[in-house]
């Protein structure tokens, strides 16, 4: 696996909970932004769906410590909800000197 994937353990901090998940992640950078976009998904989790689906869209991603904004999207048909955000990606080594 690349520099550029992460799949592995995370945390979705809310404004009144932190979820453990399991998140699959890939990020690229756009030249012509300047700025990396990354995207994934959790794999399934009961707690988070049910937040999602009462209309959660934000988060903060946790990954070794690291944080960083997440918008989070409706279910997909395995249980598991898409990630996305910009900048640099929260796991290490992908766009960290």
């Amino acid at each position: 696996m690349s520099d550029e994937q992460y799949r592995g353990p995370a945390r979705l901090r809310t404004e009144d909970e932190d979820i453990a998940v399991s998140i699959r992640m890939s990020a690229r950078f756009e030249p012509i932004e300047g700025r990396f976009r990354w995207a994934g998904r959790t794999g399934p989790d009961e707690a988070l769906l049910r937040r999602v689906s009462g209309g959660l869209r934000t988060a903060v991603l946790v990954v070794d410590e690291r944080e960083t904004p997440v918008k989070l999207s409706e279910p997909d048909p395995w249980g598991g909800v898409r990630l996305s955000g910009t900048g640099t990606p929260p796991w290490s080594g992908a766009g960290h000197d």
